[in-house]
């Protein structure tokens, strides 16, 4: 079992100690983000394929299905995959003991058993090799290290909201993309930006062109690029001198072969006050994007808090 400590809700888990649970589920969300992918309409940026961090692991959010809808969730307190339908299905796949050609199979067969039939393309996105999914024998679960992963995004989503709530521009959901495997939150200013350049492994170069299409800053976080994972932002397109923001909490750095900054989790983990020490690298690295890219930061912030000096209503 992996060695998980929790300092006041943040868990420490080093990155090395739990690879093999890291590829099952960067596998096993890809196969279930593909599901909401066949059956969710199309929506700006990909925004119909991520999954949402819960009370109980990973979720898709409802479906649409003809007239009713179903939901999938990676409960990592029962360590199930649970599936629901509106018509009062349900089902649940077990995700101990179980290598990516296993789950594959059970995914498609379980839907099929809910009257839900589902087609998804054979293999990964965004990684090389791409084993395809019904071949692949991998295996590894450790439920603890599943557990203490939710818990870094429980933390990641709750301070990444309280960043997205200074926007009021156009800002996307809080959501996990499967094919990257991290969370992400992205700003726009509302300018197109320059076709991008693609390139990511065994991933279609149109997919990136959709992502990118307008400007903007990201930030979210991924299990890599520090020792416990890392914090990241980025600009896109990336304006000259983003590499020289000043002002970055200690421990934060530009990283060049990424184009992105990155604040490692453990430094925030083990700071005074984690939730300020992400708040400041999310704030600074942003401020730097909007102002080099001339963005009309009047017009697309504003307080989350404007309201609470209003009298309440009796």
């Amino acid at each position: 079992m992996t060695d998980v400590r929790v300092s006041d809700g943040w868990p420490e888990l080093r990155v090395d100690d739990w690879e093999p649970t890291r590829r099952s589920l960067h596998m096993w969300t890809q196969i279930v983000g593909k599901v909401r992918l066949a059956n969710a309409p199309l929506l700006n940026h990909w925004w119909q394929v991520p999954l949402y961090v819960s009370p109980r692991g990973l979720t898709t959010s409802a479906i649409p299905l003809g007239t009713n809808s179903f939901d999938m969730e990676f409960d990592f307190v029962d360590h199930a995959l649970k599936v629901r339908v509106s018509d009062g299905g349900a089902a649940a796949i077990d995700l101990r003991d179980t290598s990516v050609a296993q789950f594959h199979e059970a995914v498609l067969s379980t839907l099929g058993g809910l009257g839900i039939d589902t087609r998804i393309s054979n293999g990964p996105n965004e990684v090389d090799p791409a084993v395809p999914f019904a071949e692949d024998t991998h295996t590894g679960y450790d439920p603890a290290a599943a557990n203490a992963f939710w818990r870094q995004l429980v933390q990641a989503d709750r301070v990444v909201n309280q960043f997205r709530a200074h926007f009021v521009g156009k800002v996307s959901p809080v959501h996990f993309f499967w094919g990257s495997f991290d969370l992400a939150c992205t700003r726009f200013s509302g300018r197109t930006a320059p076709r991008h350049p693609g390139g990511a492994p065994n991933c279609g170069d149109w997919v990136m062109e959709e992502g990118y299409s307008h400007e903007l800053s990201s930030c979210g976080f991924w299990p890599g690029g520090g020792e416990e994972g890392a914090f990241y932002s980025y600009a896109y397109p990336e304006p000259a001198g983003f590499a020289d923001a000043a002002g970055l909490p200690d421990g934060a750095f530009y990283d060049a072969g990424l184009r992105q900054y990155l604040l490692p989790y453990e430094v925030a983990r083990v700071a005074e006050d984690p939730d300020r020490t992400v708040m400041d690298f999310l704030e600074v690295t942003y401020g730097a994007a909007a102002d080099l890219m001339g963005w009309d930061r009047r017009a697309l912030e504003d307080d989350p808090h404007r309201w609470t000096h209003k009298a309440r209503p009796s």
